[in-house]
């Protein structure tokens, strides 16, 4: 399973990127506008000159020609932008259109296997089911990943790649990973929560005394 990095934070991506352990960057207007950034374009650019791969921005249109024309503009700010759009009718028709012309898009704020499965027909090149919003109102969403898994397993559909959204905590990543998931797209606060262990500080801290009490 890949990891992308849920955020708009230039330095959380910087850092998470000097660990080698990110693969992409999912953003959306509510974290653009928790850095205080005005410029999307501009925080979009500056990402795709630090990570490689895919890096998903999403459309702020609900009107399925306006959202079209809104995604290919943001797909042409970098090569590897990705165009985030929601699970509507309007959404599903732009999928279907943008796909057409070759333009990755990733189908977000999905809260069923419904909805994963129109994506995919449509021509999403991901689907990002959100977990925790889920879990939030008393559904396991991690069920739901599972489920969108199977599903595209039994049809072995290869197309489209589900992202396990919405992530809250450490163990959501571990098991998104046991059920299949492509990738996990996380905080950066989860992400440093994954790093550490008690028993690897203490390990650390251990080895570093040792060493100094033969070195005196």
């Amino acid at each position: 399973m890949r990891i992308f990095l849920d955020t708009a934070s230039i330095d959380e991506i910087r850092q998470a990127a000097r660990l080698g352990v990110i693969s992409g960057v999912t953003t959306n207007p509510s974290l653009v506008a928790k850095e205080k950034q005005a410029d999307m374009k501009a925080v979009i650019r500056e990402i795709a000159s630090i990570i490689d791969g895919p890096i998903s921005a999403e459309v702020l249109s609900l009107e399925t020609s306006v959202m079209i024309e809104e995604a290919k503009e943001v797909s042409s700010w970098a090569p590897n932008v990705v165009v985030k759009i929601p699970a509507s009718a309007s959404g599903f028709e732009a999928i279907s259109a943008l796909s057409r012309e070759g333009i990755k898009t990733n189908l977000t704020l999905c809260f069923s296997v419904n909805q994963a499965l129109l994506g995919t027909i449509a021509g999403a090149t991901y689907v990002s089911p959100f977990v925790g919003r889920l879990d939030d109102i008393g559904s396991d969403g991690m069920q739901l990943v599972a489920e969108i898994v199977e599903v595209f397993r039994n049809y072995k559909i290869t197309t489209t790649q589900v992202i396990a959204a919405s992530i809250r905590h450490p163990l959501h990543v571990i098991t998104a990973a046991k059920a299949g998931a492509h990738i996990a797209t996380i905080p950066y606060n989860v992400l440093t929560l994954m790093i550490r262990h008690p028993l690897t500080d203490i390990g650390i801290s251990r080895f570093a005394e040792d060493w100094q009490s033969v070195n005196k």
